[in-house]
Formats: structure tokens, sequence, C-alpha cells
């Protein structure tokens, strides 16, 4: 006696596609649908259970509602002129009106009762222009995430809420105030070290040689920690800036 036509609607229908590299696991999604008005038991498996991973690989499938299986194709070295004969197959059969036990309604099932389909596997490698954009959007991505992490550490509690209240806004205008004030200061520090090095410089005709070059480390030495402090503080601000700007829109 024949076996009955499968119930359940497979996406895809004949294949199942892997695309590399497969130097990590690669996941193919085989869709399960049950347009009938019966509940429907499935298996699903496979002539190379050590090569793959499939979750769920059995169950219970409503009426009239489907189910993704993931199917992970385990690490492997890839050969381009080998062929896959990896295979898989979806059984099914309509659940029985008083089912109890899902294991224990494959057992007593009778072979005219169980539906089949099969579905051939197979093994791409991916063009190498869209393995150049693929690691390109991976290294954006990588990047990208480690620059919000670290703003998000970086940046006070209260500028990672979008509901800040009136009080937490006047607090930063506030502050950009004092940096505006702390920068300004600093320029102008910076401007009367210089100053004050020109002069220095003129009359060094008159000073000894190992006094004149202490004399310049040290204005050295002040002036690079002014631009450090100087430059800290014009990045705080800048981040202050863009928080306000992320509150006006």
């Amino acid at each position: 006696m024949a076996r009955p036509e499968q119930v359940l609607v497979l996406e895809p229908q004949h294949e199942l596609r892997f695309r590399g590299p497969f130097t990590d696991v690669v996941t193919a999604t085989l869709k399960l649908g049950n347009p009938t008005d019966r509940n429907v038991c499935f298996k699903v498996k496979t002539t190379a259970p050590r090569r793959y991973c499939v979750r769920p690989n059995s169950g219970v499938i409503d009426a009239g509602d489907s189910v993704n299986v993931s199917v992970m194709l385990q690490p492997f070295d890839y050969d381009p002129n080998e062929k896959s004969k990896h295979k898989f197959m979806v059984q099914s059969m309509l659940a029985p009106y008083d089912m109890t036990d899902t294991e224990g309604v494959w057992k007593e099932a009778k072979p005219e009762e169980l539906m089949d389909s099969k579905l051939r596997c197979a093994f791409e490698m991916p063009l190498e222009n869209d393995k150049t954009q693929h690691d390109s959007e991976s290294h954006q991505f990588s990047v990208s995430s480690a620059v919000k992490t670290e703003l998000g550490a970086a940046l006070p509690k209260s500028a990672t809420s979008a509901a800040l209240d009136d009080g937490e806004v006047r607090k930063i205008m506030e502050e950009c105030k004092r940096l505006q004030m702390e920068v300004q200061r600093l320029r102008e520090e910076n401007k009367q070290i210089r100053e004050d090095d020109g002069l220095r410089k003129r009359k060094v005709t008159s000073v000894p040689a190992p006094h004149s070059s202490s004399s310049m480390a040290t204005s050295s030495m002040r002036e690079e920690g002014l631009s450090t402090r100087l430059l800290a503080l014009c990045v705080l601000f800048f981040v202050i800036g863009v928080i306000i700007g992320k509150l006006a829109l």
C-alpha cells in the first residue's frame, strides 16, 4: 500500500543550502507549515547526524500553524570538488485525537500512516566580492559597537535615558557654560605662557647655557600640560554638546 502524500508544506521544498565560509557553524532554516485542520507530529532525520545539529528535531505542529527548524552545519574543511551526499528527511503523521505521549505515538504508528519528504544538502562559498563586503561590514559593526560601549561607559547615566527632566537639562547647560569659561581661561593662560616664553628667549643671551636649557624644558612641560588639559576639556565639551543635540531632537 502506497504511503499518503506529505501534508506538511516545506520551505524550501527540495534543497537546504549552506553558504560558507565553513570555519564556523552555518545555519539553514527549514519552515514546516501545517495547512490542515489536524495537529501533525513531525521528525527531522539526516544521513549525517554527527555533522548537523537540528532544533527542534521533533514535535507537534498545531492545525494551521507552522514551525521553523534550525539546521546547524558544524565547521569542517570545505573541498569545492567534493559534492555533498548529505540528505534530510521530514517524517510526519496525523496526531491522534487522544495523544498523550509523542514518542509512544511514533512507536505505535503503522507504516501506511507515515508521510515523508526528502531534501538534499548543497554547500557553496560566497564570491570574493561578497566575502570582502561581509568582512568590511563585520569590521564596521565591531568598531561601531566598541565606540558605543566606550561612550556608554564615559557618559553619565542621565545621558543614556531619553526621559531627562528640566532639572537635568539645566545642570547640563550650566556644566557647558562652566566648561566654556574653563577653556577660555586655559587659552588665556596658554597665551600668557607663550608670551613669557618669548621674553625669556629674547633674554637668553644674558643667561648661562645650562640655565637656559632648564628654563626652556620647564616651559615646554608647562605648555604641554596645559595643551593636554585643554584637549581633554574640548573632548568633554564635545560629548556634552552631542548629548544636548540629541535632547533637542
